[in-house]
């Protein structure tokens, strides 16, 4: 069976585009919409909703996002579908913009329609949307987030190891007094990213916790903190993000306040999207496993349901994290 991926390659134009004529979401050119064709053709392409609603029973999976802005959630996004795709499956995304009653009836929608399973990656999920899942018989996996209920699979990196990685890393490299940019604290994530941070340096005479900023995971929020930092501090000479966005933003920032990067104020990251390889200077984050992270979790799915919601097969998996090292950070003689 002939795959998007397929599709494009034989048409000469990208994944996305065949993906907007499939779904009649978004520009494609009459050109384009030719060449696809000709391509779906010769290749018997037919899409998964196709199939679906010819009768195969193809199951169907909702994907829930908070912000599909973000390219995190994005390269998250990719591997559930590709995955999904592979597996004989149905996605359907969901974007929440961080709005609970967005998601609250989103999850109406999807229990009315018989959805067949839901990963959730955003931020809401209390414990009494999750039990009317449960009465529907409907297998949930929640990715890149906390939960503290069993009723669910779960797939996420270590994120506590993951910020003590950063901070040595930015004392390895010359470092003597690293801020810390947080996310929003009721996001389990973030918060084990800062408590990573805070026990790593608490320790150091230079350490006070008017050395972390908020930054609510977002680019603007990156921005503002580094004026919050440099007016509480202005001889740090680290500044580990909670996320790439953030960092991102903290060098927009530094940039624009004629700061040198890494000469004055060495930058790290966390989370490993594509973006930081684009901008100059290139971003050090600590990379999670995003591609495999959404790929665990839509297979997880996948087995829930062919096995009609069997709780024997939760799972927990917590994915180790790495260090990338690239232009924002100095590198010592080792490294050079």
């Amino acid at each position: 069976m002939a795959t998007i991926k397929e599709v494009a390659e034989a048409a000469g134009v990208s994944i996305a585009t065949v993906s907007r004529m499939i779904n009649q979401n978004g520009y494609v050119s009459n050109e384009a919409e030719k060449r696809i064709a000709a391509a779906m053709e010769q290749l018997a392409y037919e899409s998964p909703l196709a199939r679906r609603l010819a009768g195969q029973n193809m199951p169907a999976i909702a994907l829930m996002l908070p912000d599909i802005t973000n390219p995190f959630f994005a390269e998250l996004a990719r591997a559930v579908e590709d995955t999904c795709q592979q597996q004989g499956c149905v996605v359907f995304f969901c974007n929440s913009d961080h709005q609970d009653f967005k998601e609250k009836s989103y999850l109406e929608v999807l229990r009315k329609r018989h959805i067949d399973g839901v990963i959730f990656a955003s931020n809401y999920l209390p414990q009494e949307e999750l039990n009317k899942l449960e009465q529907h018989r409907i297998p949930v996996v929640v990715l890149d987030r906390s939960s503290d209920t069993q009723k669910c699979s779960l797939i996420r990196s270590n994120n506590y190891e993951g910020a003590q990685m950063a901070v040595k890393h930015l004392m390895d490299t010359g470092c003597r007094k690293i801020a810390h940019i947080y996310g929003p604290q009721e996001i389990a994530t973030a918060k084990e990213r800062m408590n990573g941070y805070e026990d790593y340096v608490k320790s150091f005479p230079w350490y006070t916790p008017s050395l972390m900023a908020p930054g609510m995971f977002l680019m603007e929020g990156g921005i503002q903190a580094v004026d919050t930092l440099l007016h509480r501090h202005p001889d740090i000479d680290g500044i580990f993000a909670g996320n790439d966005l953030m960092a991102i933003g903290v060098l927009k920032a530094l940039h624009r306040k004629g700061v040198r990067v890494p000469d004055d104020i060495s930058v790290c990251g966390f989370d490993g999207i594509k973006l930081g390889e684009i901008i100059e200077p290139e971003l050090t984050t600590i990379a999670q496993p995003i591609y495999e992270m959404g790929k665990c979790a839509a297979n997880i799915l996948i087995k829930q349901i062919k096995s009609k919601n069997d709780k024997a097969l939760l799972e927990i998996i917590e994915m180790n994290v790495s260090l990338h090292i690239r232009d924002s950070t100095r590198k010592d003689s080792e490294e050079q």
